[in-house]
């Protein structure tokens, strides 16, 4: 259950338990940065230096975090949780061009 008020939302955090507004801004922190590089680095390298760089640290939790015992199990779960991420995203109107960048 999400913590109903401001105070609890700030204890959580300050013990490190991201809520979905926190989630979301450092999220939006990842894309800002990939939005910088971008500058100068074409999306098509960018995006698949920022993969790699997902699936490192993903396997550091994995294995010095959270030392998983079957790598195989938590592939698939990070797996699907990239596929259904990824289909949320591609369906998000928001990230259509501009009409002025298809002509």
């Amino acid at each position: 259950m999400p913590p109903s008020n401001r105070q609890e939302r700030r204890a959580m955090r300050k013990d490190g338990v991201l809520d979905t507004a926190a989630f979301l801004k450092i999220a939006g922190k990842f894309v800002d940065l990939a939005n910088r590089e971008n500058q100068r680095i074409p999306a098509t390298e960018l995006h698949l230096a920022f993969l790699w760089a997902a699936a490192r640290y993903n396997a550091h939790v994995a294995k010095a975090v959270l030392n998983v015992p079957n790598h195989e199990e938590f592939v698939k779960t990070m797996t699907d949780e990239y596929r259904e991420m990824l289909r949320q995203h591609l369906a998000d109107p928001g990230l259509d061009p501009d009409d002025a960048e298809e002509s």
